[in-house]
């Protein structure tokens, strides 16, 4: 699958909640993870954080908004209930992007959402684990951008094969076409010298 995610969390306090959120961050595949405004002990975080994430991919903890810092060209997605939000069953996610969801026991910050390239939102009746939540945007994301056999009509499993990469015939540069690539060559053979007369091109003769 092309591209990059991480996973993050704003105003966190439940240090449990955030090593289940970075272990299934980790399981899906997830390139970085990242805190925005925590307040609990790390350390607390590894007795759920069985795979030890940190130890996997890089961790960042960002004191607030304005020192949160992305990869050039990285989206990032808020994950919020709110009016205006995209479906997640109709949003395109974009190869490069970043996911925080908001705290245990809160909404995400009106600042980060204005902060935010898009706002995403699961089609529920109500506020689910943050850890739950993001396991379904990235199970989403897996399905989506990844490589799979299609869904058949009928129920069951796929009935067609995955579809085989196509990458390209594969060149090879030889020495031939290094000496073609060499300026002394054409130093030594430039071009025929071709001038400009009456708006269009042709070749200078000198016997003429």
């Amino acid at each position: 699958m092309r591209g990059y995610f991480g996973i993050g969390i704003e105003g966190a306090s439940k240090p449990l909640n955030v090593g289940t959120l970075f272990r299934s961050a980790h399981a899906f595949g997830a390139s970085f993870a990242f805190t925005v405004d925590a307040d609990f002990e790390d350390e607390t975080s590894n007795a759920t954080d069985t795979s030890k994430a940190s130890e996997q991919m890089p961790y960042y903890h960002f004191p607030d908004l304005d020192n949160m810092m992305l990869p050039t060209g990285c989206s990032l997605i808020g994950v919020e209930l709110t009016p205006d939000a995209i479906e997640l069953p109709s949003f395109k996610h974009p190869s490069r992007a970043a996911y925080v969801f908001g705290p245990e026991r809160g909404d995400l910050s009106p600042e980060t959402q204005k902060h935010c390239d898009f706002i995403l939102k699961i089609p529920m009746k109500f506020c689910i684990n943050v850890a739950i939540a993001a396991n379904i945007v990235m199970y989403d994301r897996l399905i989506t951008l990844g490589r799979f056999a299609p869904r058949p009509i009928r129920a069951g499993g796929p009935i067609e094969e995955k579809p085989v990469p196509f990458h390209g015939r594969q060149l090879f540069r030889t020495i031939k076409d290094k000496k073609k690539a060499n300026p002394e060559t054409f130093r030594r053979a430039p071009p025929p010298d071709y001038s400009v007369v009456d708006g269009a091109l042709v070749e200078n003769d000198d016997d003429d």
